[in-house]
């Protein structure tokens, strides 16, 4: 079976594992067996639950149902964040060794030069293009309109304490200036062991740029040891994708168990606001860039992302998904490995497509809840913030949150909405990080067509035919 149906079955079976958790242990199930503080009875070592059901106050079996509990989410939270590490400390690797090698074998600083641009102007024009959409579809469908006030206080209250963090976080970030100056770090191995991918991204570009302009008889030994460490790499995520049905599985049963129904259902206008933008973003923007720029059909481009795709759902990170989106964009989809080390890690730092398009609904939805109207200048501001706060920021799961309290605060809508879209944030980011890795696959396609590092369709399909039989 291939590994994307493995790993779908792995993400629907922790779906409704998650769902029935969630219905059937509730807190009125909880309070009949005699437990009221559900948090702190599954905290409590065996000892002290013994000492309360010896006391009366908690059915006998609550103890083993908590015990239970306990273990089958410890045993989820240990795979997944087991597969989330194995992931993360690939990653700087393939990005340092790939990347070197991946200049180095340019041999041509124009050439080099010309690829840089022409990523980054695409990059840019599809995160404008997403908040756009996100903007549009907002002012039309007008999910804050009318919103209940008794439920907005509510889940204000609720999620005050969360809130104020983020913003706090919001506060501490760099300025513009500050962010272009971080891109060069001061110690590059201070840079690897903190996997900042941007500095170890400028590292390595510039030890791929010093390599091309040696002789390439004393180049030659640097970059045969990088490309050998690439293969090595590569291999490792070969063997860390075997987890990854599991590992779906464990990191999507927890959040469906906590987020159940009933937070979706008060902010379903919203969600599907949210859902419909990602939605044109993939299936009509995407396709569209591929059908004016590349040969590359819809249904292979979407057959070869797959398994990127669906680890990104389930991790909600860019970074830890970035090895198995050089793997699809480079086996699957047949981008030289080059482009692909150049591209993508990249797109994994500064494009954030469904992120931006997030923060553009998010924001016309609080300002609509509150009964505050934007002016087009201030969704000029919103287009222009979201863009431009995409630039550097961390791919890991929440991130969008801490920048949505940039965009907000520059049209001055008031911070506390936000609490009231903290309850879904989770489930949204799953799906926007899912459009995020993808236009990092799309914007790798179209590079590596430009500069014909793009093999055919009939072409790819044989290499991986040919590793499955040299597999079996």
């Amino acid at each position: 079976m291939a590994l994307h149906w493995k790993i779908l079955i792995g993400l629907v079976a922790g779906v409704l594992v998650g769902l029935a958790i969630n219905r059937l242990w509730t807190a009125q199930t909880w309070q009949a067996v005699g437990v009221h503080d559900v948090s702190a009875f599954l905290k409590a070592p065996p000892h002290a639950r013994r000492v309360a059901e010896a006391e009366g106050g908690v059915n006998a079996d609550a103890a083993f149902v908590a015990d239970a509990i306990r273990f089958l989410r410890n045993a989820n939270t240990f795979v997944g964040q087991l597969f989330l590490r194995l992931l993360r400390f690939i990653a700087v690797p393939i990005v340092l060794f790939s990347l070197i090698a991946g200049v180095a074998s340019l041999n041509d600083i124009a050439k080099l030069r010309r690829i840089g641009a022409r990523t980054l102007v695409i990059y840019m024009a599809t995160t404008c293009v997403a908040v756009s959409v996100g903007l549009g579809l907002a002012n039309l469908i007008g999910p804050g309109r009318g919103f209940p006030e008794n439920t907005r206080d509510l889940l204000i209250a609720r999620e005050q304490a969360s809130v104020s963090a983020k913003i706090a976080s919001a506060e501490a970030r760099p300025t513009p200036w500050e962010v272009a100056l971080d891109m060069v770090p001061e110690n590059p191995f201070a840079a690897l062991a903190q996997a900042e991918m941007l500095q170890v991204v400028f590292a390595a570009l510039l030890v791929g740029i010093g390599l091309t302009l040696l002789p390439r008889g004393k180049a030659a030994p640097v970059v045969a040891l990088c490309e050998t460490m690439t293969n090595v790499v590569v291999k490792i995520v070969e063997m860390v994708l075997v987890l990854a049905p599991f590992a779906v599985f464990a990191l999507i049963v927890p959040v469906i168990a906590d987020l159940g129904l009933d937070v979706l259902g008060s902010l379903g206008l919203y969600v599907l606001t949210v859902v419909l933008g990602l939605a044109i973003v993939l299936f009509i923007e995407y396709p569209l860039w591929l059908r004016v720029l590349t040969p590359v059909r819809y249904s292979r481009f979407f057959r070869a992302i797959a398994p990127a795709q669906l680890l990104a759902l389930s991790s909600s990170s860019s970074g830890a998904t970035l090895p198995v989106t050089m793997e699809c964009c480079e086996k699957r989809l047949g981008v030289r490995d080059d482009i692909v080390s150049f591209v993508a890690p990249l797109g994994a730092t500064i494009n954030m497509d469904g992120t931006a398009l997030y923060q553009g609904v998010a924001a016309v939805f609080i300002a609509q809840m509150l009964a505050i109207d934007l002016s087009v200048g201030e969704q000029l501001m919103i287009v222009l913030t979201a863009t431009l706060a995409s630039i550097g920021t961390a791919a890991v799961p929440g991130v969008g949150i801490v920048m949505l309290v940039i965009v907000l605060q520059s049209v001055d809508v008031p911070l506390e909405g936000i609490a009231v879209i903290l309850g879904v944030d989770r489930i949204l980011d799953m799906c926007r990080t899912v459009v995020n890795i993808s236009g990092d696959s799309m914007v790798c396609a179209v590079v590596g067509s430009a500069e014909g590092a793009l093999a055919d369709e009939q072409t790819v399909l044989q290499q991986l035919e040919s590793k499955r039989n040299v597999g079996d």
